[in-house]
């Protein structure tokens, strides 16, 4: 079993209560929009990280992380990428990753929206945008997800609200 910690659009702010949120997670996985190296520096030196760059990352952090990374872990296949959407509403180019690579889990973030659905379409793939934890946006809830993977199976599925967007 892995306890996952995902987080995204922090735009450079890492909130005070995202650590005591991800205390008991093994991993922390960020969806892009990250906004510094630090911030990935502090994270990944807490804990082993995955993320990806997003659409305001400068060339620093898209030469550490990739656009896309697709990866099984407790034998689910995830793909995650910045901008993707939600289902019936896809970016062109994650359509093409769902299509290509069949994911179990799609995860992106951009949106500032904290979205967890299935997609019929794509076989009960589930989608998951942990909305935005950072200042900056048009969001009035700082929010992150978490959840657990094991054996083929996604448990203990929580949203978490840090405080208003504004607040610390």
């Amino acid at each position: 079993m892995i306890k996952v910690g995902l987080i995204s659009d922090t735009h450079s702010f890492l909130d005070p209560k995202v650590k005591p949120s991800f205390e008991d997670r093994d991993e922390i996985w960020h969806a892009g929009d990250i906004g510094t190296n630090a911030l990935t520096d502090e994270l990944a030196a807490w804990k082993p990280l995955k993320a990806v760059y997003g659409n305001i990352d400068g060339h620093e952090l898209r030469a550490e992380f990739p656009e896309d990374l697709i990866f099984t872990v407790e034998g689910l296949k995830v793909v995650m990428t910045h901008i993707g959407g939600y289902p019936g509403h896809y970016s062109p180019r994650a359509r093409k990753l769902i299509e290509e690579h069949k994911p179990d889990i799609f995860i992106c973030g951009h949106s500032h929206i904290l979205r967890v659905m299935r997609d019929p379409k794509y076989n009960n793939m589930l989608v998951m945008n942990p909305g935005a934890a950072g200042v900056h946006g048009f969001h009035k809830m700082k929010t992150l997800l978490r959840f657990d993977l094991d054996k083929g199976k996604i448990l203990n599925v929580a949203a978490i609200e840090l405080g208003k967007r504004g607040a610390l």
